[in-house]
């Protein structure tokens, strides 16, 4: 039996696990853009663009 192998959309730039949940930053492979993804052990959690300084989108071309 053959199956397709799956192209990947996101990939993990960084993760940080803290005490009550863990933050992620997630880099989408079609546009660049950088995500926050936060996730709390009590049961929430969400997603969001990474902003910069200037409240502009993040989007960094791999090198």
């Amino acid at each position: 039996m053959f199956f397709k192998k799956k192209d990947v959309r996101f990939y993990e730039k960084h993760v940080e696990n803290f005490s009550h949940g863990l933050i992620t930053i997630l880099v989408d492979v079609q546009t660049d853009v950088h995500y926050v993804h936060s996730w709390i052990t009590s049961g929430g959690g969400g997603i969001t663009p990474l902003l910069d300084e200037n409240g502009e989108v993040i989007v960094e071309k791999p090198i």
